[in-house]
């Protein structure tokens, strides 16, 4: 592994790299922090992705061109006098030696619960008991509703709003379940209804996975990826027996689907 030294010159190099293309490249003189947002986005789901198919390369690639993006906001940032690359990283150490109080001053802690409880607590602390700030305000908006449903379940836990057995939870579930089929089966559907009761159904299924250690986004990601592989499979052999997918009975396609399940 690099040495402490060399992994600085190896940023150093990236400033550096940076700052000649913001100066002589037609491109890169042309880009602002709006107009860069929505490629940052897209290079972190690559990250993303290359995370969940644990490749060890592309993970690394990825993150490079993620570096990139951070030193970018920095340098544009800097052009203004508004912070630059030393601020961003003396700000986030700061933060962290705050919001680690059991490693860098006396506070105690039993276990890891206990450490996301005082980071929840020392971010509203931070914003000097301002009353417009709530634990949930810390959620981003633009996060995908999955996610977001996640992260807000995980930010309640923090303040002790939390199911004590999973029983319960697993009840929630159910209710949920039989208030969507009320719905769906009423003599007269009322669809912005059934939207809602799906949307709690969704929300309490995320709440039971994190309650036993479930990654919603993870195992939803898992069947995606299985259900591709499957139809896939089911396109490509159905082809190779002169079959279209479009003239199959749903009979025929299902015995290529179990063909390829047996191959996995």
């Amino acid at each position: 592994m690099n040495t402490l030294e060399s992994k600085l010159k190896a940023f150093e190099r990236l400033l550096s790299i940076m700052d000649e293309l913001r100066e002589k490249c037609p491109w890169d003189k042309k880009q602002t922090t709006e107009s860069l947002r929505y490629l940052t986005i897209e290079e972190m789901y690559e990250l993303s992705d290359a995370i969940v198919k644990n490749e060890a390369q592309e993970i690394k690639n990825e993150l490079g061109d993620l570096m990139l993006h951070l030193v970018f906001y920095a340098k544009i940032a800097s052009e203004t006098n508004t912070f630059d690359i030393a601020d961003v990283i003396n700000a986030v150490c700061e933060k962290l030696i705050y919001r680690h109080p059991h490693i860098y001053s006396d506070a105690k802690v039993e276990n890891e619960e206990d450490v996301k409880k005082n980071w929840e607590q020392l971010k509203l602390a931070e914003n000097g008991g301002n009353s417009n700030k709530t634990i949930l305000s810390g959620v981003p908006k633009s996060l995908p509703a999955l996610v977001k449903a996640i992260r807000i379940q995980e930010k309640a836990r923090s303040a002790g709003f939390d199911w004590d057995n999973r029983r319960d939870v697993w009840k929630k579930v159910e209710e949920e379940l039989n208030e969507f089929k009320d719905e769906e089966f009423a003599i007269k559907p009322n669809p912005k209804n059934m939207q809602a009761e799906f949307g709690d159904l969704l929300f309490s299924l995320i709440n039971y996975a994190r309650f036993v250690g479930i990654n919603p986004e993870d195992a939803l990601e898992a069947t995606n990826k299985k259900f591709i592989n499957r139809f896939t499979f089911l396109e490509t052999e159905s082809k190779k027996d002169g079959k279209s997918l479009a003239e199959m009975s749903l009979d025929e396609m299902e015995v290529y689907w179990n063909n390829a399940k047996k191959s996995e």
